[in-house]
C-alpha cells in the first residue's frame, strides 16, 4: 500500500457538536449561527436516488415546526441539500443536516458525499462556514471574502477556537474552496 493513506472513518455523530462550539465561536470571534445549513453531494442517475432525495426533504418538512428545505445544483456538479431554520436553534438543524448524511449512507450513496456545512456571520456581515468533510471526518473553516478570495487568517483563526472542541483538519490542502456556496 505505498503511496496511499489510510482512509479516516467518518463520524457523522460530531455534527452533534457544532451547537456547543457555536457558543465559542460566538464568544471568542463574535461569530453567530444564521440558521442555515447544507449537505453537499454528487446526485447519482437512477430512480432509488431521486426516491431517496425526496425522502430526506420529505423527512425534514414533515416535522411540525419544519425548516426550509431547498435542493439545488452548483456550476461544479454538485447538489445542495439546504435547510434554514431557526438561528437559535442550532441542535435542530444539526440533527436535519445528520438524518441527511445518514440517509444517504444508509442508502449507498456515500462515495458521492462531499461535506456538509453550518453557516456564521459576524458583526459587518463577514460570513464563515464550519465544514465537515465527509471523507476525513474533520472540520475546518471557509471564509469567503469576494469572487474566488478567502480570508485565511480567519479560517485559522476558527480553527483555533474551535480545535479543543471539534476533530479540525490538519492538512490545508483538504481545506476545499466551497465558491458560491450556499449562505457564504
Amino acid at each position: 500500500m505505498r503511496g496511499r493513506t489510510k482512509r479516516v472513518p467518518n463520524n457523522l455523530d460530531a455534527l452533534f457538536l457544532i451547537p456547543s462550539a457555536a457558543i465559542t465561536l460566538q464568544t471568542a470571534a463574535g461569530f453567530t449561527p444564521t440558521g442555515q445549513g447544507a449537505v453537499c453531494y454528487r446526485s447519482a442517475a437512477g430512480a432509488a436516488f431521486a426516491q431517496t432525495q425526496d425522502e430526506m426533504t420529505s423527512l425534514i418538512a414533515d416535522d411540525p415546526e419544519a425548516p426550509e428545505v431547498e435542493v439545488s445544483r452548483d456550476d461544479f456538479g454538485f447538489t445542495w441539500l439546504v435547510v434554514s431554520g431557526d438561528p437559535d436553534n442550532l441542535a435542530d438543524l444539526c440533527t436535519d443536516l445528520h438524518a441527511v448524511n445518514t440517509s444517504l449512507e444508509a442508502q449507498g450513496f456515500d462515495a458521492g458525499m462531499l461535506c456538509s456545512m453550518v453557516t456564521f456571520t459576524a458583526p459587518g456581515g463577514r460570513a464563515v462556514g464550519l465544514v465537515y468533510l465527509y471523507k476525513s471526518g474533520t472540520f475546518y473553516a471557509f471564509a469567503p471574502t469576494g469572487p474566488h478570495q478567502r480570508d485565511n487568517l480567519t479560517e485559522i483563526s476558527v480553527r483555533d477556537h474551535l480545535a479543543a472542541e471539534l476533530p479540525m483538519e490538519p492538512d490545508l490542502q483538504k481545506w476545499l474552496a466551497l465558491w458560491n456556496a450556499p449562505g457564504l
